[in-house]
């Protein structure tokens, strides 16, 4: 009996440090018994799966995520504002040509129509409008186009933000379902292998029938995780496919690259980049400043205001250079070529409280943005110390837990070897089974936590 039990012992120590390297157990997976799990999935193509860098993830969901492309598309129409407000401050120039057709009286040559001077009039005139005003002098429609571009910008940078985080916990959860799928692989198969072996033992009558229900036990319960684990790897790839490829292709392999995490700076660091780089504030601000130029055009409107219209052509009896008026051909051909100017004095004197009433709306905005103002910078600093406690406690646990995984691994060699001297039960060697599987789950999620609290923190600081 007891070379029997040695001879378990060793198959299973032998096969249990499969499960501390997923890519290894990967590259040579077992097959456990039971029928197949049939998951029903996309349709894959022929072509070799791409590989994919979390980095080459958020380029791909740049191009796919509904929520950055129209942050990006309000950056874009911003700036197109801008260049409108600025054109708004300079000289517009046209160009016209009209015909006129006057009805004629019959008695004189000019027709019905007064304001005319013949029956034919031909106009080809270049126009040149100049607005002068307070918001001109002072640029009040550009600079609030500035601020508004300024605050799209921030919020385009924050919703890049918020896609890296999305992206990271996607990317990092399949790669933790591949892990625990490949250790639920290596547990699937060991528990196979030690209830086949125990049967045998049983009838050979080297072992109670108490070993026997226990394997099986354990056989069914690593038969259902690995199932579990098969369907977590499976929702986990759909999720990830979902934000990297607007035709839903699944045709890509992960890098796993969890231990690779950068290291987390100290608070007075992280502090200061918060505040030099924080795009929620910064959008705030900027909001704030675009209201108080709306302000400032709303006072703009009760001042007086010119407009300047400068024409350069001909308005004349035929179209040409030279011609007689008709209304005085006595006077024969003379030129008609030339220039006139319009200014127009606007002076607000009454309308009905619209103008004061567009004051208060614009003031009433101004409040309100200097409210969210305060309240986003207060909301921020209570986020970047949660945060940054978050990614303490997450390294923590990522450096407590690899430890337990080490301990767990080394229990179970201890209990081996105790069970070879026939001082320990297939109990013992089951339980110290599954709490080494569960301690490298535990890690793994350790894992995949630190990285996300890093990727929340980098959007108040920026990549560190």
């Amino acid at each position: 009996m007891r070379t029997t039990r040695h001879i378990v012992i060793a198959s299973l120590a032998a096969a249990l440090p499969l499960a501390a390297s997923p890519a290894r157990a990967q590259q040579q997976p077992p097959t456990p018994s039971g029928p197949p799990l049939v998951l029903a999935q996309p349709e894959a193509p022929a072509a070799p799966p791409a590989t994919i860098t979390l980095q080459d993830a958020l380029d791909r969901a740049k191009q796919n995520d509904l929520q950055f492309q129209t942050a990006s598309a309000d950056a874009e129409s911003a700036h197109e504002d801008r260049v409108q407000a600025r054109s708004t401050l300079l000289p517009a120039v046209s160009f016209t040509t009209q015909y006129l057709g006057n009805s004629p009286n019959g008695v004189n040559p000019n027709g019905r129509f007064v304001s005319l001077d013949g029956v034919k009039m031909y106009r080809a005139w270049g126009v040149a409008r100049q607005e002068l005003s307070a918001n001109v002098f002072m640029r009040t429609p550009l600079r609030k186009a500035q601020a508004a571009e300024a605050a799209a910008q921030a919020k385009l940078e924050v919703a890049q933000r918020g896609l890296v985080v999305t992206v990271t916990r996607s990317y990092y959860a399949l790669v933790v379902a591949q892990r625990k799928y490949a250790v639920a692989q290596t547990a699937a198969q060991q528990a196979a292998r030690f209830f086949d072996q125990s049967q045998q033992q049983q009838r050979l009558g080297q072992v109670a029938r108490s070993d026997v229900v226990k394997a099986e036990i354990q056989y069914q319960q690593q038969q259902q995780a690995f199932r579990d684990a098969q369907v977590a790897m499976e929702n986990a790839r759909l999720g990830l496919a979902v934000l990297l490829s607007p035709t839903f292709d699944e045709n890509f392999s992960v890098v796993d690259d969890l231990t690779s995490a950068p290291v987390l700076p100290p608070f007075a660091d992280v502090r200061t980049m918060a505040g030099r780089s924080n795009p929620d504030v910064r959008a705030a601000d900027e909001a704030l400043r675009a209201a108080g130029h709306d302000v400032q055009a709303a006072k703009n409107a009760f001042l007086p205001s010119i407009v300047v219209d400068a024409v350069y052509g001909i308005e004349a009896n035929e179209f040409a250079l030279h011609s007689a008026v008709a209304a005085q051909p006595e006077l024969g051909v003379l030129p008609n070529l030339g220039y006139f100017l319009t200014l127009n004095l606007n002076i607000p004197v009454w309308d009905w409280g619209g103008l004061r009433s567009k004051l208060h709306q614009s003031e009433s905005r101004e409040r309100l943005a200097r409210v969210t103002l305060t309240q986003t910078q207060r909301q921020q600093m209570s986020n970047l110390y949660a945060m940054y406690n978050e990614a303490v406690g997450a390294k923590s646990a990522v450096d407590n837990l690899q430890h337990v995984a080490d301990l767990a691994a080394e229990s179970l060699r201890l209990t081996a070897l105790r069970y070879q001297a026939g001082e320990s039960t297939a109990l013992e060697v089951v339980d110290a089974q599954n709490t080494l599987v569960q301690a490298r789950a535990a890690n793994d999620d350790a894992q995949m936590r630190y990285r996300v609290a890093l990727a929340e923190l980098q959007t108040l600081t920026g990549p560190f």
